[in-house]
């Protein structure tokens, strides 16, 4: 009886083993040998092949200079080593890390503070019109920071968001006055 050293089995055919087994899902070879030399073009290798002409780039601008007049108000900002919030008067930006959102005054419905009885946690939370809330910690050098930034936080507040009650009060004003 005869017996054969090795493996009787056959070796497995198919794209597990083979991506190429599946047409289209790997480019197609070109159907030349390796080693073969590239087609004449006419030229001569000496010759530089032509670069095609490119207009000059303009000069571009820092982000956020672009159409943006400068307005005089007041700034609120606030970072540590993770988290930045800054409100001004295009509204408020929240980063952490590599993840920022920025909302425009007339996307917010309100903008809370909180700060802990204990601990160095000063608290944002942006809450929208459709009832979500968004909210950043900044961990602060020390306790009377929290101070300054409330303080801060209400001056940009006061001037740049219109609650819709002072909007409501400001119509109803403005309809007495042409009675």
């Amino acid at each position: 009886m005869e017996q054969r050293i090795g493996s009787s089995s056959q070796p497995l055919e198919g794209a597990g083993f083979d991506p190429a087994f599946i047409p289209g899902l790997t480019s197609p070879g070109s159907g030349e040998p390796e080693d073969a030399k590239p087609a004449d073009t006419g030229r001569e290798e000496s010759e530089p092949e032509p670069e095609p002409e490119q207009a000059p780039e303009p000069a571009e601008e820092a982000p956020g200079t672009q159409d943006e007049p400068s307005v005089d108000g007041p700034v609120f900002e606030a970072a540590d080593r993770r988290a930045r919030i800054v409100a001004d008067h295009r509204g408020v930006r929240l980063a952490l890390d590599d993840q920022e959102c920025e909302f425009r005054w007339d996307e917010i419905g309100a903008v809370e503070t909180e700060t802990p009885r204990f601990g160095k946690r000063f608290t944002v939370t942006v809450h929208t019109p459709e009832r979500r809330w968004y909210y950043l910690e900044i961990e602060a050098a020390s306790r009377s920071r929290f101070a300054e930034w409330e303080t801060a936080l209400d001056a940009v507040l006061d001037a740049y968001f219109e609650d819709a009650e002072d909007t409501a009060d400001a119509e109803d004003a403005k309809g007495t006055e042409d009675a």
